[in-house]
């Protein structure tokens, strides 16, 4: 079988986790017997492949979309989406139904998910399905925590946060909780995407803060960090679930995310959630992951947090998605 993967233009400018997966799966995908073509518009050859996989609902994505489906060619959206009732006015939702309602199947990271585009956008919920994150092998090898430190010049200890500084990963708050543990250090670790907002960040961090900058995704430097970090906190927005997050929970690293999203279909109680409206609330998470680290009474969290990981492997959830192409080729 041959599936063609397509995003919008801008997606591999400051890549994130929704161009990692795209990578991911193009990279596993053969296992199972999909061989997977990346678009190139000066010579898209739509009609050499089976099925044909966009990434995104980034506005303008319907128009490549809906010319797909006049091609006959069966059509697969990855949404990479959250939105809720209370949240569907920030989005244009008419053009984003028009655009999954062209596909013929919609794969989400959760079943969460699934229910709540279902629900909002008006479609049919058998349209949807899941095909849940995954981990890199790389991930479930540790690695020295001093080879980051070197790289640093410091020992310190630190909260480490992976994630292309947007509002989205809600670094501000994260910063503003940190302010409760002088103690600690705040490593940011990802593209800047706002840089307003990056230039937020830092001002209210100042020097409690570093930015790292991003990190190849297969870095030694990145497996490093994870070990040599206090605890991992992503306090998104939202989150479905967080790849970053997924590799911290394979690195059995103690595991603080946003309660908002699909987070706790994948980490249920290995990991602690917080409210990402609330500073003060990330704070006291903090104070208690610090104090349950300093006690070695978090082992088994971590423990199991680490099983997890290795769940949700890519070559168990690339097998998911070979099958939902299949359904697809006549």
């Amino acid at each position: 079988m041959k599936v063609l993967f397509a995003t919008y233009p801008m997606a591999f400018h400051t890549p994130g986790g929704g161009e990692i997966q795209l990578l991911a799966y193009a990279k596993h995908l053969p296992q199972h017997g999909v061989e997977v073509s990346l678009f190139d518009p000066w010579k898209p050859h739509f009609l050499d492949h089976d099925v044909v996989h966009f990434f995104s609902c980034v506005g303008g994505s319907s128009h490549f979309c809906a010319f797909i489906k006049s091609l006959g060619l069966p059509l697969v959206v990855s949404s990479s989406l959250w939105i809720t009732e209370e949240t569907r006015h920030l989005y244009p939702v008419d053009e984003i139904r028009a655009q999954l309602g062209l596909a013929d199947r919609v794969v989400t990271n959760s079943e969460i998910e699934c229910d709540s585009l279902a629900r909002v956008l008006n479609l049919p919920r058998e349209k949807f399905v899941t095909v849940y994150n995954g981990v890199d092998d790389v991930f479930f090898d540790r690695l020295d925590p001093e080879l980051f430190r070197q790289h640093i010049g410091t020992n310190a200890p630190f909260v480490l946060n992976v994630g292309n500084i947007e509002p989205r990963k809600n670094q501000l708050r994260l910063a503003q909780a940190m302010k409760s543990h002088p103690d600690q250090q705040l490593l940011l670790v990802g593209h800047v995407r706002d840089e307003n907002y990056f230039k937020e960040v830092m001002r209210e961090a100042g020097s409690q803060a570093t930015y790292i900058g991003p990190l190849p995704h297969d870095s030694e430097l990145l497996r490093s960090a994870y070990q040599a970090c206090s605890l991992f906190c992503l306090p998104s927005t939202l989150e479905t679930p967080g790849l970053a997050a997924l590799e911290a929970a394979a690195q059995g690293v103690p595991l603080l995310v946003t309660s908002e999203g699909s987070t706790r279909e994948y980490f249920g109680d290995c990991a602690a959630y917080v409210d990402p409206n609330d500073s003060n609330d990330i704070a006291q998470h903090i104070a208690q992951a610090l104090l349950k680290t300093s006690a070695g009474s978090d082992r088994e969290r971590q423990r199991a947090a680490s099983a997890v990981g290795r769940e949700y492997s890519w070559a168990n959830t690339t097998a998911r998605l070979s099958q939902i192409y299949n359904t697809l080729v006549k």
